[in-house]
């Protein structure tokens, strides 16, 4: 693949944009239909937590083996069979429906499945890419993958509020099966290479490469820091995302299939986005760790706004500042990581670092959830809040605070 071809010239790359884009807007109708059928069925804050939980708790337990794994199978297999999976999955829901036979039990397996099958697919997504395009464009290429699903992820959940408030929330979901569908379709005709990582090259067994990326984490002072962070940033952000439905109904008023429900989805989308742009602004001025703090501060100040707003307005503006350094402390680790990580543990690395990271975002949705059955929503928002405090102020007992920390490039020795 020559490295002078202009990245809107590799057809390649387009049409595995093209699979992506379709399943992110299809999922962007599910973010919103699927809590608020469950919230619709139930009524239950517990519950519609409950739903943010069991959709982060595959990543905690299956992120260490899919990493490992989709550097030995093929990553066009795993995308297709996962997308094909997903599909059928969401199609029971508005099936179940038309024939009067959905129950809660089936949209809590529903949420555990797409779940499931999301995390095996960003595993093969992560080295997909370097196939596609030379190495030289990665970085544009990843960027614009990122404004393809920023924009989205805008405008998407409106649309899918709407759509569930017209359609009913069971049949929006068809949406997205059809869009898994059609993804599928493109990816299987995808001319991917089967690159196989050096591990497996080796014939190591699985449970090394797992150990390897392991060590990595724990004995690189930087990752190994912003890694341990993120748990704390994952447990608050768990409560507040399991408990945005709960918070527009019990504390805006609104009713619970409300098309403005969709509102809250794409605010938080327009300040994923302006995190990415911060993010370059802020690494020109601040040090890597003081960004990461920074984000840390800020997202428990701006919880606090959230907890507090009583009209649609100023929690459309908290919601959106919240969702901002929240991304910025995601993807200032994620940038990092892949920066002084290895080519040769790329996958596994990134893929355990996310699962470590976001392991406590179940946690944080299940307890979330329990607190504000017992004591309301915007109790239990600030006592999750705490997961977010405890790691701005434990992370000046860190690298992160040291003024002239900088990024270093992988050594051969460490590869």
């Amino acid at each position: 693949m020559s490295g002078s071809m202009p990245l809107r010239g590799n057809a390649v790359f387009r049409r595995f944009m093209v699979a992506r884009a379709v399943s992110w807007a299809g999922s962007a109708v599910t973010l919103v239909a699927l809590p608020m059928l469950l919230y619709q069925r139930t009524g239950s804050p517990a519950l519609t937590a409950l739903l943010t939980t069991l959709e982060a708790l595959p990543y905690l337990l299956f992120g260490l083996l899919a990493g490992a794994l989709a550097d030995r199978w093929s990553r066009r297999r795993i995308m297709v069979v996962t997308s094909v999976v997903d599909a059928l999955v969401l199609l029971t829901v508005p099936l179940a429906s038309a024939f009067g036979v959905l129950s809660t039990p089936q949209l809590l397996v529903v949420a555990v499945l797409t779940a499931t099958m999301a995390v095996f697919f960003d595993a093969a997504s992560f080295g997909a890419l370097p196939t596609i395009v030379p190495r030289a464009q990665l970085p544009q290429a990843q960027s614009a993958s990122t404004a393809v699903s920023t924009v989205i992820s805008l405008a998407g959940p409106a649309l899918g509020g709407g759509l569930a408030a017209v359609a009913g929330a069971a049949e929006a979901m068809t949406v997205n099966a059809v869009t898994f569908a059609l993804a599928a379709v493109v990816l299987a005709r995808l001319p991917l290479a089967s690159v196989r990582a050096v591990s497996a090259l080796r014939k190591s067994t699985v449970r090394a490469d797992i150990m390897e990326g392991l060590r990595f984490i724990a004995r690189h002072r930087l990752v190994r820091s912003l890694t341990l962070l993120g748990i704390g940033n994952s447990v608050t952000s768990g409560a507040v995302i399991g408990l945005l439905v709960v918070v527009c109904v019990e504390r805006l008023g609104l009713p619970s299939d409300s098309s403005q429900i969709g509102l809250f989805y794409a605010v938080s989308g327009f300040g994923a986005l302006l995190a990415t742009v911060a993010l370059p602004l802020l690494a020109k001025r601040l040090p890597v760790g003081w960004t990461t703090l920074f984000g840390l501060g800020a997202n428990w100040l701006l919880l606090v706004a959230w907890t507090s707003s009583a009209a649609v307005v100023p929690a459309l503006v908290a919601i959106g500042l919240w969702q901002l350094t929240n991304t910025l402390v995601i993807i200032n680790g994620i940038t990092v990581r892949m920066q002084v990580t290895p080519d040769a543990l790329q996958g596994r690395v990134n893929t355990t670092a996310r699962m470590i990271a976001w392991g406590g975002q179940p946690l944080g949705a299940a307890l979330g959830g329990v607190l504000a059955e017992a004591f309301g929503v915007r109790v239990a928002l600030l006592v999750m809040g705490c997961g977010v405090l405890v790691s701005f102020v434990a992370g000046f007992a860190t690298p992160l605070r040291e003024r002239s920390l900088t990024v270093e490039e992988p050594t051969a020795a460490a590869a």
